[in-house]
């Protein structure tokens, strides 16, 4: 049987799969001679870094200063923490440009800037920062037509320690729409606002180097990437259940799985039981938005087949519920002890929840374990 030797529940990652997703994604940046500076958010694996930069620009996003950290050891030189910074990791992140690391930082607030400028006069250092754009998500980031953008590059410039980058922007708003031509208007809108932010500042009299955006929705959907220096997305290695109804990817993409063990039969409730729960797969159910028979995943044969009538419809701590699409569950195809494996809904909270991938073959076979870096 395949994965006989892994306990339950696992996860898993098809190389292939992985490996041809990452291709595509460095051709596509390529071909519009954009940098692609993968988010290695997700993946966190230096293994998966290797694949994910081959053949391209060797630098890399992160979401934690742990991330950052871990690849700084793996021997990566260009490192962007895409995440707002503060006085308080100003000594972590010293510690990581001290092993060589040029580790690029973002801002959106003005008041900051004098305590961060304070922090690094105190360790002795320097820093570059970027300004972050709100392209219409409404998380972080300035207004491309606010004075706050010339604020906020006017007090970088003028600090004793810290240094004015450029621009960046993520179009998180990009994974509630699931047509091509409704993806490319927010990349177009994501695109536009960034490069209008540099226009200005540079109109100003600022250097602006680093004008970034990024999403793996915008980044498959957009129409050009002009005036960008880069892309970010990071999803787009793994696919998921998200992706497949977005569209940016297809079901033999999903490179990301979870190995799971059929513990019950629950006859009265019509209900399938395994023992991968909220723990193993995340409570995320974003695609619901997309079909309201995706619940917390989709499930699949060892194969990978995936299984259309059967869904998970919800989740307890360690348990797992499979449900019926008609509501009549075959109960026979499915003994306990039995294996199954699922697509996860939303990859990124999924795969935190384990410490390494067990990486098998297009054919089943397990060739690899990539460790991960977890934790902030």
């Amino acid at each position: 049987m395949p994965f006989e030797d892994l306990g339950t529940p696992s996860l898993l990652l098809n190389r292939d799969v992985f490996e041809n997703n990452c291709r595509v994604m460095q051709e596509r940046a390529q071909g519009a001679e954009v940098r692609l500076r993968p988010h290695m958010k997700t993946a966190k694996s230096v293994e998966a870094y290797k694949l994910a930069t081959r053949g391209g620009f060797e630098g890399i996003t992160v979401s934690t200063l742990a991330e950052a950290d871990f690849f700084a050891d793996a021997g990566v030189r260009d490192i962007l923490y895409a995440v707002g910074i503060v006085p308080g990791k100003l000594t972590t992140a010293q510690k990581i440009q001290d092993k060589g690391v040029k580790l690029g930082l973002i801002t959106d607030n003005a008041a900051v800037i004098p305590a961060l400028d304070d922090e690094a006069e105190r360790l002795g250092t320097t820093f570059s920062v970027a300004v972050e754009i709100d392209s219409g998500g409404g998380r972080g980031g300035v207004l491309s037509e606010s004075a706050d953008l010339l604020d906020l590059a006017a007090a970088l410039k003028n600090s004793r320690r810290l240094s004015f980058e450029g621009v960046l922007t993520h179009a998180g708003h990009s994974y509630g729409f699931s047509t091509a031509e409704e993806i490319a208007e927010i990349a177009e809108q994501e695109r536009l606002a960034v490069v209008r932010a540099a226009e200005r500042l540079r109109k100003a009299g600022f250097s602006c180097p680093l004008v970034s955006a990024g999403s793996t929705p915008t980044a498959v959907f957009a129409r050009s990437f002009e005036g960008l220096s880069e892309i970010r997305p990071g999803v787009y290695m793994f696919g998921d259940v998200d992706q497949l109804f977005i569209g940016t990817c297809k079901a033999d993409e999903i490179a990301a799985t979870v190995l799971t063990s059929v513990i019950g039969h629950n006859r009265s409730s019509r209900r399938l039981l395994v023992d991968a729960g909220g723990l193993a797969l995340s409570k995320d159910i974003s695609a619901s938005i997309f079909s309201s028979q995706s619940g917390y995943g989709l499930v699949c044969k060892l194969d990978g087949t995936i299984i259309d009538e059967i869904f998970v419809e919800s989740v307890h701590q360690e348990h797992g519920l499979i449900a019926a699409v008609s509501g009549n569950l075959p109960f026979e195809d499915y003994p306990v002890g039995s294996r199954l494996r699922i697509l996860p809904i939303h990859v990124c909270m999924t795969v935190a929840a384990y410490e390494h991938y067990e990486v098998h073959d297009a054919q089943g076979s397990l060739v690899a374990r990539w460790n991960r870096v977890n934790r902030w």
